[in-house]
């Protein structure tokens, strides 16, 4: 079976880079030879190898938190040890846990809070396997003695078969031994201010709402806006994936057998995860036969894939299931490969989508 599926990602976003935070970071000098500890949660991605294999217990995607610590080994280079304990979903239902551990050489690019990492894990849970790893992350200085980080790490497995995982981190880190930043020097006294003629009020962005008003300034010029000058927007339900599902029934059978639902499983899944899409159910039938029969068996068709969505913990109000008998071939013809091609289950998804109201 083949599953050919187009969806929307769901991306983390890493802390704006400005002058301001640059300057208030302290340099690479002041942490060489520094001793760090971090705490982080993350989130991580498990590569579809692992959940459609039994060995692995059809593991999926889930939270994790960890402890790193390191060493500033010079200006460029750190070493850093790494503990995470996970807790991942599996498509058979419940979580399975996984410990991670493992060593990272981390490189800062000079003149800035970015690093490259890279390095060697291993996880032991429901399968014991090794992985190498690389990625990219970023620090943030609150202070000098403390920094946010975010980062991101992709994983490429070294035993157990052919997988890549991924995973986002979100944590804090604590530098010892750094000095805290000094204490800024007082501003000069201002000079005494001229009096000028009060200033007219102005709508700076051309919203209609004037700038002592206007929450939401530099708004595009072609947005419409509420009284406090932010964008009015709209929701609409939105096409997002197309999914052939090749299901093959008995003759005159509208009955999923056990080892041709797989595909329907993973539709499920990718439906639990997105909880405000929905799913149209199509049934397709070839040309032999009766056109008034085939059309009523691609609708029990249909209902049959919309009947274990619905096992599987989708809404039934999120499914239509609906029949088309012959009327919509792939291919226009009555040879075995078009009647194999036509003889199909299809599921439209669709979501809601958030989008600007214009003038």
């Amino acid at each position: 079976m083949k599953l050919k599926m187009t969806a929307l990602a769901v991306l983390a976003a890493l802390p704006f880079i400005s002058t301001q935070a640059l300057a208030q970071s302290p340099s690479a000098a002041e942490l060489e030879s520094k001793v760090f500890g971090s705490l982080f949660g993350e989130y991580y991605w498990s590569h579809e190898n692992k959940s459609l294999s039994a060995e692995w217990d059809n593991v999926e995607n889930g939270p994790g938190v960890g402890a790193e610590l390191g060493y500033r080994v010079n200006q460029n280079w750190g070493v850093r040890l790494e503990y995470a304990r996970q807790r991942l979903d599996s498509l058979t239902g419940g979580s399975i846990g996984i410990d991670r551990f493992g060593v990272d050489a981390m490189y800062h690019l000079t003149d800035t809070n970015l690093y490259i990492v890279a390095g060697w894990k291993h996880f032991e849970g429901n399968v014991s396997s090794d992985a190498l790893n690389v990625g990219v992350g970023y620090r943030y200085f609150i202070r000098n003695d403390v920094a946010l980080f975010a980062e991101a790490t992709r994983y490429e497995g070294i035993n157990n078969g052919s997988w890549y995982d991924a995973g986002i981190k979100l944590g804090a880190s604590w530098i010892f031994g750094a000095n805290a930043a000094p204490a800024p020097a007082p501003a000069p006294a201002p000079a005494p201010a001229k009096p000028v003629a009060p200033a007219k009020p102005a709508d700076s962005d051309k919203d209609g709402v004037l700038d002592s008003n206007d929450r939401c300034p530099n708004t595009a010029a072609n947005h419409q806006v509420d009284p406090q000058g932010c964008t009015v927007f709209k929701e609409t339900m939105q096409r997002v994936g197309d999914v052939d599902v090749e299901v093959k029934f008995g003759f005159d059978s509208a009955v999923v057998s056990a080892d041709q639902r797989s595909e329907i499983i993973q539709l499920a899944a990718f439906m639990k995860r997105f909880p405000e899409s929905e799913v149209v159910i199509e049934g397709h039938a070839s040309k032999p036969g009766n056109d008034a029969y085939n059309m009523l068996l691609s609708k029990r068709r249909a209902k049959s894939v919309a009947d274990i969505l619905t096992s599987e913990g989708v809404e039934s109000s999120r499914i239509t299931s609906v029949g088309y008998g012959e009327t919509q071939p792939r291919i226009n013809d009555s040879t075995p490969a078009a009647n194999a091609a036509n003889q199909r289950i299809e599921a439209k998804v669709t979501a809601k989508v958030k989008e600007p109201v214009l003038r």
